[in-house]
Order: C-alpha cells, then sequence, then structure tokens
C-alpha cells in the first residue's frame, strides 16, 4: 500500500533547520500502514533534508559547515543569470539531498534516542515551503 502526505512549513532562509520529526510520525499514525517506509521528498531545488542530532552547538557547526564548503557570495554563474543571488542555496541542497527514506515498524520511525529529521532552508530569503511523503507498506 502506498499513501501521500504533504507538509507545510515556513523557513527563515540561510540554513534554517526545521525538526519535521514529529510531522513526519504523525503523518504515518494517522495513515493505514503499520509497518515500512517513509520517504521525505523536498519540493523545490534550494533545501534538503537529512537526519541530525538537533542540538544547538551541533546545529551551530552544521551551518559553518556549510559556509566552509559551499560559501555565498562568490559571483556563482547561476546568480550571473537569475540576479537572485542563491546559487550557493542550489548547490548545498543538491549536496545535502532532496529525500531521505525512514523506515518505521508499528507506527514507530526507527530512528536512533539522538537522531532527528530536519529540514534544511538553503535559499536566503524567508520561504512557505512543501514536503511530500510516501509512506509504503502493510
Amino acid at each position: 500500500m502506498v499513501q501521500s502526505k504533504r507538509l507545510r512549513i515556513k523557513t527563515e532562509g540561510n540554513c534554517d533547520i526545521t525538526d519535521i520529526t514529529e510531522q513526519v510520525a504523525k503523518q504515518i499514525n494517522d495513515s493505514d500502514i503499520n509497518s515500512g517506509i517513509v520517504t521525505i521528498f523536498v519540493v523545490g531545488s534550494t533545501a534538503g533534508v537529512c537526519t541530525i542530532e538537533h542540538e544547538s552547538g551541533l546545529l551551530s557547526d552544521f551551518k559553518a559547515m556549510w559556509d566552509r564548503i559551499i560559501p555565498g557570495g562568490l559571483g556563482y554563474q547561476h546568480d550571473r543569470a537569475w540576479g537572485e543571488g542563491n546559487g550557493h542555496s542550489h548547490l548545498r541542497a543538491s549536496v545535502l539531498s532532496p529525500s531521505l527514506t525512514v523506515p518505521f515498524n508499528d507506527k514507530r520511525v526507527l530512528l536512533g534516542t539522538w537522531q532527528q529529521i530536519v529540514y534544511v532552508d538553503f535559499d536566503n530569503r524567508p520561504r512557505s515551503r512543501e514536503i511530500v511523503l510516501q509512506i509504503v507498506g502493510e
């Protein structure tokens, strides 16, 4: 069986990290599926999804890492083409990934104690975002 769900969130951009674990767990709990996998898919090309410990020090380190490996303001070709200044946002999102698959059993996501599902918005402005969940199982 497959069920599709959608989440909507508002973000601040600039590597805004939103813990969506509880929202994903609620959609699984509200589904007709007991055990299987959920794929979390980002609609858009300047955000991504992953798991991380949602702890302030680690989140700060995570943001600083992106500034080191794909810094903003370097005059990316995309910035020249569109003038939006978010070329780095697209590159960061492509490295992080637009999707994540997480198993669940007895309607409970199988995450580690300190592991949360996070949505990372790399764009350079606040946005209203959509996330598609595909819940697959029996």
